[in-house]
Protein backbone atom coordinates (compact mmCIF):
# COMPACT_ATOMS: atom_id res chain seq x y z
CA UNK A 1 0.00 0.00 0.00
CA UNK A 2 1.29 3.42 -0.89
CA UNK A 3 0.67 6.85 0.51
CA UNK A 4 -2.52 8.43 -0.68
CA UNK A 5 -1.65 12.10 -0.14
CA UNK A 6 -1.97 14.19 -3.27
CA UNK A 7 -0.19 17.35 -2.13
CA UNK A 8 2.98 18.16 -0.27
CA UNK A 9 2.55 20.45 2.70
CA UNK A 10 4.89 21.23 5.57
CA UNK A 11 1.98 22.20 7.81
CA UNK A 12 0.19 19.33 9.54
CA UNK A 13 -3.35 19.59 10.95
CA UNK A 14 -3.47 20.73 14.60
CA UNK A 15 -6.31 19.88 16.93
CA UNK A 16 -6.55 19.42 20.70
CA UNK A 17 -5.35 16.19 22.31
CA UNK A 18 -8.02 14.94 24.69
CA UNK A 19 -7.39 11.26 24.09
CA UNK A 20 -5.35 8.88 21.94
CA UNK A 21 -7.65 9.36 18.96
CA UNK A 22 -6.96 13.04 18.36
CA UNK A 23 -3.98 14.59 16.66
CA UNK A 24 -1.69 16.95 18.58
CA UNK A 25 -0.68 20.52 17.97
CA UNK A 26 3.04 20.04 17.44
CA UNK A 27 5.73 22.59 16.54
CA UNK A 28 6.36 22.17 12.86
CA UNK A 29 9.69 21.05 11.37
CA UNK A 30 10.27 23.07 8.20
CA UNK A 31 12.95 21.89 5.78
CA UNK A 32 14.14 24.05 2.93
CA UNK A 33 11.52 23.56 0.21
CA UNK A 34 12.65 22.18 -3.13
CA UNK A 35 10.53 23.51 -6.03
CA UNK A 36 10.22 20.26 -8.02
CA UNK A 37 11.38 17.26 -5.95
CA UNK A 38 11.47 13.79 -7.47
CA UNK A 39 11.40 12.18 -4.03
CA UNK A 40 10.03 13.00 -0.59
CA UNK A 41 12.44 11.26 1.81
CA UNK A 42 11.94 10.67 5.52
CA UNK A 43 15.36 9.96 7.07
CA UNK A 44 14.63 8.26 10.40
CA UNK A 45 17.18 7.97 13.18
CA UNK A 46 16.24 4.78 15.02
CA UNK A 47 16.81 3.92 18.70
CA UNK A 48 16.38 7.44 20.09
CA UNK A 49 16.42 7.08 23.88
CA UNK A 50 18.92 4.18 23.94
CA UNK A 51 21.64 6.11 25.77
CA UNK A 52 22.82 9.72 26.23
CA UNK A 53 25.51 9.43 23.56
CA UNK A 54 23.05 8.03 21.04
CA UNK A 55 20.68 10.87 21.84
CA UNK A 56 23.38 13.50 21.37
CA UNK A 57 24.52 12.02 18.07
CA UNK A 58 20.96 11.92 16.74
CA UNK A 59 20.35 15.55 17.73
CA UNK A 60 23.66 16.62 16.15
CA UNK A 61 22.65 14.78 12.98
CA UNK A 62 19.23 16.43 12.91
CA UNK A 63 20.70 19.89 13.41
CA UNK A 64 23.16 19.26 10.56
CA UNK A 65 20.30 18.28 8.22
CA UNK A 66 21.31 14.60 8.07
CA UNK A 67 18.03 13.20 9.43
CA UNK A 68 14.49 14.54 9.43
CA UNK A 69 12.74 12.23 11.91
CA UNK A 70 13.41 9.96 14.90
CA UNK A 71 11.97 6.73 16.27
CA UNK A 72 11.83 6.48 20.07
CA UNK A 73 12.58 3.43 22.24
CA UNK A 74 10.36 4.09 25.24
CA UNK A 75 12.07 1.40 27.31
CA UNK A 76 15.49 2.91 26.58
CA UNK A 77 17.58 4.03 29.54
CA UNK A 78 17.73 7.65 28.30
CA UNK A 79 14.16 7.98 26.99
CA UNK A 80 13.18 10.96 29.18
CA UNK A 81 16.21 12.91 27.97
CA UNK A 82 15.38 11.95 24.37
CA UNK A 83 11.78 13.17 24.64
CA UNK A 84 12.96 16.46 26.16
CA UNK A 85 15.50 16.91 23.35
CA UNK A 86 12.82 16.25 20.72
CA UNK A 87 10.63 18.97 22.24
CA UNK A 88 13.51 21.43 22.56
CA UNK A 89 14.65 20.99 18.96
CA UNK A 90 11.22 20.37 17.36
CA UNK A 91 12.26 16.94 16.08
CA UNK A 92 9.45 14.91 14.46
CA UNK A 93 9.12 11.74 16.49
CA UNK A 94 7.48 8.32 16.29
CA UNK A 95 7.54 5.08 18.28
CA UNK A 96 10.09 2.28 17.81
CA UNK A 97 7.98 -0.49 19.35
CA UNK A 98 10.27 -2.91 21.18
CA UNK A 99 9.40 -6.53 21.98
CA UNK A 100 12.89 -8.02 21.72
CA UNK A 101 15.40 -6.04 23.81
CA UNK A 102 15.38 -5.07 27.46
CA UNK A 103 12.49 -4.87 29.90
CA UNK A 104 8.76 -4.54 29.10
CA UNK A 105 7.02 -1.24 29.84
CA UNK A 106 3.81 -2.90 31.06
CA UNK A 107 4.31 -3.64 34.81
CA UNK A 108 2.22 -6.80 34.76
CA UNK A 109 4.50 -8.34 32.11
CA UNK A 110 7.84 -7.62 33.77
CA UNK A 111 8.00 -10.58 36.16
CA UNK A 112 5.99 -13.41 34.67
CA UNK A 113 4.91 -13.41 31.04
CA UNK A 114 5.58 -15.25 27.80
CA UNK A 115 7.48 -12.20 26.50
CA UNK A 116 10.36 -12.42 28.99
CA UNK A 117 12.99 -14.96 30.01
CA UNK A 118 13.82 -16.12 33.53
CA UNK A 119 15.72 -12.88 34.16
CA UNK A 120 12.77 -10.66 33.21
CA UNK A 121 14.22 -9.51 29.87
CA UNK A 122 12.72 -9.82 26.38
CA UNK A 123 13.98 -12.90 24.53
CA UNK A 124 16.25 -11.02 22.09
CA UNK A 125 16.16 -10.49 18.33
CA UNK A 126 16.44 -14.16 17.40
CA UNK A 127 15.10 -15.54 20.68
CA UNK A 128 11.81 -13.69 20.14
CA UNK A 129 11.50 -15.18 16.67
CA UNK A 130 12.28 -18.69 17.92
CA UNK A 131 9.75 -18.42 20.75
CA UNK A 132 7.15 -17.15 18.27
CA UNK A 133 7.84 -20.05 15.92
CA UNK A 134 7.38 -22.51 18.79
CA UNK A 135 4.03 -20.93 19.64
CA UNK A 136 5.17 -19.81 23.08
CA UNK A 137 4.20 -16.13 22.91
CA UNK A 138 0.83 -14.75 24.03
CA UNK A 139 -0.55 -12.29 21.49
CA UNK A 140 -2.73 -10.83 24.22
CA UNK A 141 0.44 -9.94 26.10
CA UNK A 142 1.97 -8.53 22.90
CA UNK A 143 -1.04 -6.23 22.60
CA UNK A 144 -0.81 -5.17 26.25
CA UNK A 145 2.85 -4.27 25.81
CA UNK A 146 2.32 -2.37 22.55
CA UNK A 147 -0.50 -0.32 24.10
CA UNK A 148 1.61 0.34 27.18
CA UNK A 149 4.46 1.61 24.99
CA UNK A 150 2.12 3.96 23.12
CA UNK A 151 0.76 5.17 26.46
CA UNK A 152 4.25 5.92 27.78
CA UNK A 153 5.10 7.67 24.51
CA UNK A 154 2.09 9.96 24.95
CA UNK A 155 3.02 10.58 28.58
CA UNK A 156 6.56 11.59 27.60
CA UNK A 157 5.75 13.63 24.50
CA UNK A 158 2.23 14.93 25.03
CA UNK A 159 0.95 13.54 21.72
CA UNK A 160 0.57 10.32 19.76
CA UNK A 161 3.44 8.95 17.67
CA UNK A 162 3.50 10.33 14.13
CA UNK A 163 4.46 6.84 13.00
CA UNK A 164 5.08 3.45 14.64
CA UNK A 165 7.50 0.76 13.52
CA UNK A 166 9.21 -2.20 15.19
CA UNK A 167 12.66 -2.50 16.75
CA UNK A 168 14.51 -5.24 14.85
CA UNK A 169 11.48 -5.45 12.51
CA UNK A 170 9.33 -7.40 15.01
CA UNK A 171 6.18 -5.60 13.81
CA UNK A 172 6.03 -7.58 10.54
CA UNK A 173 6.42 -11.03 12.11
CA UNK A 174 3.58 -13.58 11.80
CA UNK A 175 0.79 -13.11 14.38
CA UNK A 176 2.53 -10.01 15.76
CA UNK A 177 1.65 -8.03 12.63
CA UNK A 178 -2.06 -8.64 13.19
CA UNK A 179 -1.86 -7.34 16.76
CA UNK A 180 0.43 -4.47 15.76
CA UNK A 181 -1.94 -3.40 12.97
CA UNK A 182 -4.94 -3.52 15.31
CA UNK A 183 -3.21 -1.28 17.87
CA UNK A 184 -1.96 1.19 15.25
CA UNK A 185 -5.39 1.34 13.62
CA UNK A 186 -7.31 1.63 16.92
CA UNK A 187 -5.14 4.55 18.03
CA UNK A 188 -5.16 6.18 14.58
CA UNK A 189 -1.40 6.28 14.22
CA UNK A 190 -1.15 7.02 10.51
CA UNK A 191 2.14 5.50 9.29
CA UNK A 192 4.34 2.45 9.68
CA UNK A 193 7.41 0.93 8.01
CA UNK A 194 7.44 -1.93 5.51
CA UNK A 195 11.08 -3.13 5.21
CA UNK A 196 11.23 -4.27 1.59
CA UNK A 197 14.30 -2.69 -0.01
CA UNK A 198 14.92 -2.55 -3.78
CA UNK A 199 18.40 -3.68 -4.77
CA UNK A 200 18.94 -5.68 -1.58
CA UNK A 201 19.94 -8.90 -3.35
CA UNK A 202 22.60 -7.32 -5.55
CA UNK A 203 24.82 -6.28 -2.62
CA UNK A 204 27.88 -8.57 -2.43
CA UNK A 205 29.22 -6.63 0.57
CA UNK A 206 26.45 -7.89 2.88
CA UNK A 207 27.57 -11.05 4.78
CA UNK A 208 25.70 -14.29 4.09
CA UNK A 209 24.16 -14.51 7.58
CA UNK A 210 22.74 -10.99 7.26
CA UNK A 211 21.45 -11.72 3.76
CA UNK A 212 19.58 -14.69 5.19
CA UNK A 213 18.07 -12.57 7.97
CA UNK A 214 17.15 -9.72 5.59
CA UNK A 215 15.53 -12.17 3.18
CA UNK A 216 13.29 -13.40 6.00
CA UNK A 217 12.52 -9.82 7.08
CA UNK A 218 11.46 -9.04 3.51
CA UNK A 219 9.24 -12.12 3.31
CA UNK A 220 7.58 -11.20 6.60
CA UNK A 221 7.13 -7.61 5.43
CA UNK A 222 5.51 -8.68 2.17
CA UNK A 223 3.13 -10.91 4.10
CA UNK A 224 2.32 -7.98 6.40
CA UNK A 225 1.22 -5.72 3.53
CA UNK A 226 -2.34 -7.10 3.17
CA UNK A 227 -2.75 -6.95 6.96
CA UNK A 228 -1.66 -3.32 7.13
CA UNK A 229 -3.76 -2.48 4.09
CA UNK A 230 -6.85 -4.04 5.66
CA UNK A 231 -6.39 -1.81 8.71
CA UNK A 232 -5.95 1.35 6.63
CA UNK A 233 -2.32 1.91 7.65
CA UNK A 234 -0.03 3.84 5.31
CA UNK A 235 3.68 3.71 4.53
CA UNK A 236 6.05 5.25 1.97
CA UNK A 237 6.44 3.82 -1.52
CA UNK A 238 9.99 2.66 -0.86
CA UNK A 239 12.02 1.57 2.16
CA UNK A 240 15.81 1.95 2.34
CA UNK A 241 18.40 1.25 5.00
CA UNK A 242 19.43 -2.41 5.13
CA UNK A 243 22.11 -1.96 2.45
CA UNK A 244 23.54 1.17 4.07
CA UNK A 245 23.89 0.15 7.73
CA UNK A 246 27.03 0.75 9.75
CA UNK A 247 30.27 0.61 7.79
CA UNK A 248 28.28 -0.07 4.60
CA UNK A 249 27.04 3.52 4.66
CA UNK A 250 28.90 5.77 2.23
CA UNK A 251 28.02 8.45 -0.28
CA UNK A 252 28.20 5.93 -3.16
CA UNK A 253 25.99 3.41 -1.29
CA UNK A 254 23.46 6.13 -0.46
CA UNK A 255 23.50 7.25 -4.11
CA UNK A 256 22.92 3.65 -5.18
CA UNK A 257 20.00 3.25 -2.76
CA UNK A 258 18.38 6.50 -3.91
CA UNK A 259 18.77 5.43 -7.54
CA UNK A 260 16.93 2.18 -6.86
CA UNK A 261 14.19 4.09 -5.03
CA UNK A 262 13.75 6.64 -7.81
CA UNK A 263 13.57 3.81 -10.35
CA UNK A 264 10.64 2.34 -8.41
CA UNK A 265 8.40 4.85 -10.23
CA UNK A 266 5.17 4.42 -8.19
CA UNK A 267 1.91 4.79 -10.14
CA UNK A 268 0.60 8.35 -10.15
CA UNK A 269 -2.81 7.24 -8.87
CA UNK A 270 -1.35 6.33 -5.49
CA UNK A 271 1.81 8.40 -5.10
CA UNK A 272 2.21 11.93 -3.83
CA UNK A 273 2.50 14.86 -6.21
CA UNK A 274 4.11 18.25 -5.98
CA UNK A 275 1.62 21.03 -5.30
CA UNK A 276 0.77 22.72 -8.59
CA UNK A 277 2.24 19.85 -10.60
CA UNK A 278 0.92 16.54 -11.92
CA UNK A 279 4.35 14.94 -11.73
CA UNK A 280 4.34 11.92 -9.39
CA UNK A 281 6.83 11.99 -6.54
CA UNK A 282 8.35 8.87 -4.99
CA UNK A 283 7.91 8.74 -1.22
CA UNK A 284 10.58 6.89 0.74
CA UNK A 285 11.96 6.23 4.20
CA UNK A 286 15.67 5.78 4.87
CA UNK A 287 16.36 3.97 8.16
CA UNK A 288 19.61 5.09 9.80
CA UNK A 289 21.40 4.63 13.15
CA UNK A 290 23.60 7.66 13.86
CA UNK A 291 25.14 8.28 17.26
CA UNK A 292 28.30 8.32 19.29
CA UNK A 293 29.51 4.93 20.64
CA UNK A 294 27.89 3.98 23.92
CA UNK A 295 30.09 3.79 26.97
CA UNK A 296 30.32 0.28 28.48
CA UNK A 297 27.50 -0.31 31.00
CA UNK A 298 25.79 2.94 29.96
CA UNK A 299 22.59 2.74 28.01
CA UNK A 300 20.48 0.01 26.48
CA UNK A 301 16.99 -1.05 27.46
CA UNK A 302 17.78 -2.68 30.79
CA UNK A 303 20.57 -5.09 29.88
CA UNK A 304 23.27 -2.56 29.00
CA UNK A 305 24.40 -1.48 25.52
CA UNK A 306 24.83 -4.06 22.74
CA UNK A 307 27.95 -4.50 20.59
CA UNK A 308 26.60 -2.44 17.68
CA UNK A 309 25.88 0.44 20.03
CA UNK A 310 29.44 0.40 21.39
CA UNK A 311 31.07 0.02 17.96
CA UNK A 312 32.33 2.72 15.64
CA UNK A 313 29.48 1.97 13.22
CA UNK A 314 27.12 4.49 14.80
CA UNK A 315 29.58 7.36 14.58
CA UNK A 316 30.50 6.34 11.04
CA UNK A 317 26.85 6.71 10.00
CA UNK A 318 26.71 10.06 11.81
CA UNK A 319 29.78 11.32 9.94
CA UNK A 320 28.47 10.25 6.54
CA UNK A 321 24.99 11.70 7.10
CA UNK A 322 26.47 15.06 8.19
CA UNK A 323 28.82 15.22 5.19
CA UNK A 324 27.94 18.21 2.97
CA UNK A 325 28.36 15.88 -0.01
CA UNK A 326 25.24 13.99 1.09
CA UNK A 327 23.20 17.20 1.12
CA UNK A 328 24.64 18.00 -2.31
CA UNK A 329 23.58 14.53 -3.48
CA UNK A 330 20.01 15.21 -2.34
CA UNK A 331 20.00 18.47 -4.30
CA UNK A 332 21.48 16.79 -7.36
CA UNK A 333 18.85 14.04 -7.31
CA UNK A 334 16.05 16.45 -6.29
CA UNK A 335 15.36 14.65 -3.04
CA UNK A 336 13.38 16.64 -0.46
CA UNK A 337 13.89 15.61 3.16
CA UNK A 338 10.70 15.68 5.18
CA UNK A 339 8.83 14.19 8.15
CA UNK A 340 6.00 11.65 7.99
CA UNK A 341 3.53 14.45 8.68
CA UNK A 342 4.61 16.07 5.38
CA UNK A 343 3.73 13.06 3.22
Amino acid sequence: MRLTSRKYSVVAPCVGLSDFHERPCVAQWRPAIMPQPRMMLVVTGDDFGYCPRRNQGIVDCFQAGGISNVSLLVNGSAVKQAADLAKRHNIPIGLHANLSEGIPVCPSLQQSSTLVNQHGFFHGKMGFRQALKRGELSMKQVELELRAQVGLFVELNGHLPEHMDGHQHVHVLPEVREVFAKVVSDLRIPYTRVPVEPGLYSCPWIPAHLHKFYKQVEKDALDAIPVFRRHGIRWPDVYLGLTTMGQNMSIPSLHRALSYALAANPPSSTSSSVQGSHQPVVTAELMVHPGYPSHPKEGGCGEGPDDFSQSADRQHELSVLKDPSVLALYCQERVQLCAFRDL
